[in-house]
């Protein structure tokens, strides 16, 4: 499993980084990035919390 960040929907509010700080950071600009390697073992539940938590819908997963 793969999650990215649609830069231009990201508003930095950082619910991602609060449930998955694994595979999240923020930028010096306030907002989200994801790893782009696959989510660690054991993290995918998280990551899918991340997703569907953020409030601007702009984090997906990918194949």
């Amino acid at each position: 499993m793969k999650v990215t960040v649609d830069e231009d929907r990201c508003r930095g509010h950082g619910m991602c980084l609060t449930l998955c700080p694994e595979v999240f950071t923020m930028t010096d600009d306030g907002y989200a990035v994801a790893d782009p390697s696959d989510v660690p073992d054991g993290l995918e539940g998280a990551a899918k919390d991340a997703i569907s938590n953020c409030p601007e819908q702009a984090i997906v997963e990918i194949s």
